[in-house]
């Protein structure tokens, strides 16, 4: 995944150099990468980063006309232009679409420069004259840097397996952490797979003189965003649907061309109902399944030619089962096991899209942010087949998740969730393209803390929004059903026919209970999962995990070396496998967990990690 990557402090510049190179050599995903390097004795720095060709963070390092202070940007800023316009003003030498105006608000506001940026982000800025390097990242903490420091300096990358490398004695599981990834399929708070590797906690500014932190700073705190007063509802309607429109625009531009990710949910649709596009100027594309026409395929599609746009439908086909095990494995490393083996699916249809435009706009985190759909909570698998002492860490997590879940609600999806959860498909993601999604604007966040509680979790605002920027898109029903205005009675039954369909296909796929899968299992040659499965989803790991992928599953899961880990009881894990493989039982969710913890194990534990 393009970041940053870097030592401060250190030994003789030899050896820092030496390491700098084979922490990059990781993080080299793609032969498309363009990557390169930087130094300096004082402060002793070695830095390095990889970015997308022709990304907004291109270019690196980028340098003030004195040459004295310099940067190095991994992410993408939208800034209002007004900013830029106002350096241009006072004589600096800068554009909207070169990251070099960043430079010259440090100049201008010193360190508080970063509390102005607006994306997704990591950096590292060298100042000579002060003689002191500023190591950052966003509000959010989506632009991740994993540290370790040492006698021998501070070491941080974008991706933990660069430290990794050049440090072999830290590959030690954090099993606490792995418990985590095993009920909620993330790690919560600035911790790690690894036990001594640490996240920079979201909105850092971390302050370095010479090769000792100055001042670990924070930069934001939810609470500036809590504290406001809320809005009515029609005052908080009108502001809401005057925020989307002007901030919009920040992300349909730049120098690459964007292509627009559509589902049949509202959160695209806002973004289409609001853009006004010419004809034919944002190519859509929707990921679809290899059993029929999904309901996202078909809404999307509708959506798209309403709007004058083209439309393509991304096909998980045969292609992906036999790449799957290749997949699986790039997925848990590139992703430094904070996504599991289901985001193979995620790699192998955002490389397509990646051809179809290198930046992927997309409705992601609306539902959570302007709905506040909490979308993660304390579950986890069978515990049948885990060690007992590793049991009870599992069960120890849920108290974590408690803890967690106090305060606003908002800000725990925003600053916790968002950053936690989604951030393993969003690294996936973004290793292969560029991501971007206006509901994660600050000045839209900012706002919709101001929502009144009477439409905090209401679809009826996205609805209306749809509405009033393009009428005919607010009738297409959603995947839910749902449109604006309902028809009587007609709107009521489509909306439960879709939530039926949506429900019965969980129920066949990773819901399905133990005593259905064992009647599924009497009826297969009936195959009556198919009149189901593709409806709303794409992907359907359980029947994957039975039918075509079943060999690897076998393979990898009932190896000496699987069965042997310290968190399994191999016994109960092999007994799991062999069922679900022959249809009696549905572990997909235990498969999930089990086949990422090895990967992990053998891709980032086990070997050179190279």
């Amino acid at each position: 995944m393009p970041g940053i990557l870097g030592i401060i402090g250190g030994g003789r510049r030899e050896e820092r150099v030496a390491q700098v190179e084979l922490m990059l050599s990781c993080m080299k995903h793609r032969p498309q990468y363009l990557s390169g390097e930087f130094g300096c004795e004082n402060p002793r720095l070695r830095a390095a980063w990889t970015t997308h060709e022709d990304a907004f963070s291109a270019g690196m390092p980028v340098w003030n006309e004195a040459k004295d202070v310099c940067l190095i940007f991994s992410g993408e800023d939208f800034t209002d232009p007004s900013e830029i316009e106002l350096l241009r003003s006072r004589g600096h030498n800068c554009q909207p679409d070169d990251p070099g105006y960043l430079v010259h608000l440090y100049e201008e506001k010193g360190p508080q420069f970063i509390e102005q940026l607006n994306g997704w982000f990591a950096g590292l800025l060298a100042d000579f004259r002060r003689r002191r390097v500023i190591l950052f990242n966003d509000r959010y903490g989506l632009g991740r840097i994993y540290f370790h420091q040492n006698s021998e300096g501070f070491y941080f990358s974008s991706e933990a397996k660069a430290i990794l490398r050049v440090l072999p004695r830290l590959r030690e599981l954090d099993l606490g952490c792995l418990a985590q990834i095993f009920s909620y399929g993330c790690v919560l708070g600035n911790r790690t797979l690894f036990k001594k590797i640490s996240l920079l906690p979201p909105a850092s500014r971390w302050i370095f003189d010479f090769s000792d932190v100055a001042g670990r700073q924070t930069y934001f705190t939810a609470s500036q965003w809590e504290n406001q007063e809320p809005l009515g509802p029609e005052e908080y309607f009108q502001e809401l649907r005057q925020t989307f429109a002007r901030i919009l625009p920040r992300y349909l531009g730049g120098k690459r061309p964007v292509g627009m990710s559509l589902t049949g949910g509202l959160d695209g649709r806002m973004i289409m109902a609001a853009a006004h596009l010419p004809p034919v100027k944002l190519p859509c594309y929707t990921f679809g399944g290899p059993y029929r026409e999904c309901c996202d395929v078909k809404i999307a599609r509708r959506v798209a030619k309403l709007c004058a746009q083209s439309h393509e439908t991304i096909s998980v086909g045969p292609a992906f089962f036999r790449e799957f095990p290749e997949l699986a494995e790039k997925t848990v490393y590139i992703s430094d096991g904070t996504m599991d083996v289901s985001g193979a699916v995620e790699l192998y249809v955002n490389r397509i899209a990646a051809l179809l435009a290198p930046v992927r706009l997309t409705g992601n985190y609306g539902s959570e942010i302007v709905r506040r759909n909490v979308a993660f909570r304390p579950g986890g698998p069978c515990t049948a087949m885990l060690n007992p002492d590793f049991r009870d860490l599992v069960a120890k997590s849920s108290l974590i998740y408690e803890d967690e879940r106090t305060g606003h609600e908002l800000s725990f999806i925003a600053f916790k969730q968002i950053p936690w959860h989604h951030y393993g498909r969003l690294c996936i993601e973004q290793s292969l393209l560029t991501m971007r999604s206006p509901f994660l604007d600050n000045d839209l966040v900012a706002l919709v803390y101001r929502s009144p509680p009477s439409l905090a979790k209401s679809a009826d605002l996205s609805l209306r929004l749809i509405a009033l920027g393009n009428e005919c898109l607010g009738k297409i029903p959603t995947d839910r059903g749902l449109r604006y205005p309902p028809l009587p009675v007609v709107s009521k039954v489509l909306h439960l026919y879709r939530e039926f369909t949506y429900k019965a296909e969980y129920a066949c796929d990773y819901g399905m209970p133990q005593w259905m899968a064992r009647v599924d299992h009497f009826f297969s040659p009936l195959r009556l999962e198919r009149l189901f499965l593709g409806r709303q989803k794409f992907y359907h790991f359980r029947s994957w995990y039975r039918n075509q992928l079943s060999p690897y599953v076998s393979e990898m899961l009932l190896d000496s070396r699987s069965l042997a880990r310290p968190y399994v009881d191999g016994k109960h894990l092999a007994s799991m496998v062999r069922a679900h493989v022959k249809g009696e039982g549905n572990f997909t969710g235990e498969i999930h967990s089990v086949l990422t913890a090895e990967l992990i194990q053998r891709s980032l534990i086990e070997s050179a990690v190279t």
